[in-house]
């Protein structure tokens, strides 16, 4: 069976951010980026660093684990920044608005469990985790459009 997934180390915090400023050039509107992975093991940091790549460094970036949402507004598309942690069913994300979003923002969403069938097939997976002192992340399908731009 052909392994689907692809990964890289993040040694450190620098890298987490140059791999947020890297997405932040190939991503447009309908990208959908699922971050997972526990607690401190980057997703916020990543999406951090992806939307101030897009806005500028001195950009406000709240987590949204209370708001659950945090969009911003960008002329290449909006950008939503969603946090699932909190939510029960996936019933709240319709709530939320996040399906249409999915099909016309750029979408950064943690927790990306919480969305049972509502996760778009389109999307790119992105599993943060501990690899020693420092992280990494493993994509998923490794053959997705967005990882192929990164390479050119």
């Amino acid at each position: 069976m052909k392994d689907t997934r692809a990964s890289v180390e993040l040694p450190d915090a620098d890298a987490t951010t140059r791999l947020g400023e890297a997405f932040a050039r190939v991503l447009g509107p309908g990208s959908v980026l699922l971050l997972s992975g526990p607690i401190g093991a980057g997703k916020t940091h990543f999406a951090r660093s992806l939307i101030r790549a897009l806005l500028g460094p001195e950009t406000e970036v709240p987590s949204p684990t209370f708001t659950l949402v945090q969009t911003y507004d960008h002329t290449g598309g909006d950008i939503w920044h969603a946090d699932l942690y909190r939510l029960s069913t996936p019933d709240e994300v319709v709530e939320l608005g996040l399906e249409a979003a999915f099909a016309e923002a750029i979408c950064l969403v943690e927790w990306p469990d919480r969305l049972g069938e509502l996760t778009p097939d389109h999307a790119l997976h992105l599993e943060f985790g501990y690899d020693g002192d420092g992280r990494r992340v493993t994509f998923s399908p490794a053959d997705h459009p967005l990882l192929q731009e990164l390479h050119r």
